[in-house]
């Protein structure tokens, strides 16, 4: 007989979370395994003993959790997947037909709650992954990518100061902002005369191409962070990447431990700045955080973009051994030039000398020796036309950190700098693209450098959950197999013993006790 099925809603139900719940769901192990109490006393501070109650912090969190687990960038969208969900309702704490938060609420307490609380946070699920042993400390691989900020380029501002240059005219934003949130020293120009110049050469050649090609649009603008500025969030900068868009970013700078991939750190730093500017700062907080751990940190892997003198020189300090590869600027050695390391000088094909001359600055900020031979010796050398030039006397400059990169080079030929190449290709890169991806990474939904670092802050501790709840499992499951492995080599040695005792019988006996055998070792 056919069956048909009537829909016939009921006002009330007979219903438990906790039963249509099952034990191997994941908000299910989560909520067994992580603990939030210790939120009540970090976030007091925050509130007043009057007045309405807020949301619950630790169900704030929960709902934050939530949202990069679920990859999930909007408030909105938030609680309408958390109002569909069972297992999250669960993990929450929320009853079928209780009412979730409003966005505004979500919204206002993260604004509220300083970043100290997301840190410890972050540090207390770091110490459950410790305890667990899924870090190692000796060697830390970090890398950096551009997060999208929450504002548009549309309604970037020209400067103050660059309104009355000559190549770039006051334009009107495609988009007013609704206020101007950026402060007096972030409207004001902070690049100098050589910056300025070569920005003006490039604002024109940009300019000139522009009209030469078809279809292009006639209020396009050449955009800079030296001439323009965001009024919605003055934090985010113009990213410049090669072969890519220009957009409002952050950038998201990571540390994660080599042995089974834990974020050690995390933090969201201006985008219009390199790499190098932020290593220090990385490696000075994750070797705080391990030691308070008990952890000691050996061995710092990043890539190029990450090579300056001045971060090699530091790592030496710190007793760290640095595995990054230099930039395709430096200069092992100069051709025809040997280099006296007890004087401080250059000796040239001909055996003058090039004595040092001075050390400074360049304009880009690096520092840089210069050595320079005497005008006499150049005047009568026979290579003057092939060695000089136009100039009268031999000179170059060379980095002040000379020393450290030709180190940093030769750890970058060995073996072990080609292994420590790879163990960062394959340990942080996959966890960046699984935060930008899978995690709510891609784009941040608050303004500020604060804002961004709470929501970075978070991604961090969804990724490391979701790695600390299926190491538990595997690590229960290894625990299980060494409790029956000890009896396995006797069962092995019993079992051959039976079958030798036994060769002389027939093969009926012989299968019967092979079965047998066989169920023992299943066992």
């Amino acid at each position: 007989m056919q069956g048909r099925k009537r829909f016939l809603e009921k006002t009330r139900l007979s219903f438990k979370l906790s039963e249509r719940v099952p034990p191997h769901n994941f908000y299910r192990k989560l909520k067994d395994l992580l603990d939030l109490d210790f939120l009540y006393g970090l976030t007091a501070a925050y509130y007043g003993k009057c007045g309405q109650k807020s949301i619950d912090p630790v169900v704030f969190f929960k709902f934050m959790l939530v949202a990069h687990l679920e990859n999930i960038s909007s408030d909105r969208k938030l609680l309408e997947h958390c109002s569909m969900r069972l297992d999250i309702l669960y993990f929450l704490g929320y009853d079928l037909d209780e009412p979730l938060p409003y966005h505004s609420t979500l919204s206002r307490t993260r604004q509220l709650l300083g970043k100290e609380v997301f840190e410890q946070l972050f540090d207390k699920v770091f110490a459950l992954c410790v305890e667990k042993g899924m870090v190692g400390g000796r060697k830390q691989c970090i890398d950096s990518a551009f997060v999208k900020a929450n504002t548009s380029l549309d309604s970037l501002l020209v400067k103050q100061e660059m309104a009355d240059h000559p190549s770039i005219a006051l334009q009107t934003p495609y988009r007013k902002s609704k206020a101007d949130r950026s402060r007096l020293e972030q409207r004001a120009l902070e690049a100098n005369q050589y910056k300025l110049v070569e920005l003006n050469a490039r604002h024109t050649n940009w300019r000139e191409k522009q009209k030469r090609r078809p279809g292009a649009i006639e209020r396009s603008r050449y955009l800079s962070n030296l001439t323009h500025y965001s009024p919605t969030d003055p934090d985010a900068k113009i990213a410049v990447k090669v072969g890519k868009p220009r957009q409002l970013c952050y950038l998201a700078s990571l540390c994660v431990d080599a042995a089974k991939g834990v974020i050690t750190h995390i933090q969201a730093d201006l985008a219009d700045k390199k790499d190098s500017r932020y290593l220090q700062d990385i490696v000075k907080q994750t070797k705080a955080r391990l030691q308070t751990q008990s952890l000691n940190m050996h061995y710092v892997i990043a890539d190029t973009g990450y090579s300056s003198g001045e971060n090699y020189a530091f790592l030496e300090r710190q007793d760290l051994i640095g595995y990054i590869p230099v930039h395709g600027l430096f200069q092992m050695e100069r051709e025809g030039f040997s280099y006296n390391q007890g004087h401080d000088c250059y000796i040239c094909p001909q055996g003058k000398l090039l004595p040092l001359s001075r050390i400074y600055a360049d304009r880009e900020g690096y520092w840089k020796k210069s050595y320079r031979a005497s005008r006499k010796d150049c005047k009568v050398c026979p290579l003057k036309q092939t060695c000089l030039g136009k100039s009268r006397e031999k000179k170059f400059d060379i980095t002040y950190y000379q020393a450290h990169y030709q180190r940093a080079y030769f750890r970058q030929l060995s073996s072990k700098g080609q292994y420590m190449k790879k163990l960062r290709q394959s340990k942080v890169e996959p966890v960046l693209g699984t935060l930008l991806n899978f995690l709510g990474m891609r784009k941040v939904n608050t303004r500020g450098q604060k804002g961004a670092h709470k929501c970075m802050l978070m991604a961090a501790i969804a990724f490391n959950l979701k790695k600390y709840i299926r190491f538990t499992a595997r690590y229960t499951m290894n625990i299980a197999k060494a409790a029956i492995s000890p009896l396995q080599p006797f069962i092995f040695l019993l079992n051959r013993l039976c079958l030798s005792l036994l060769s002389i019988q027939d093969g009926s006996e012989l299968s019967g006790l092979a079965a047998l055998n066989s169920k023992t070792l299943n066992y």
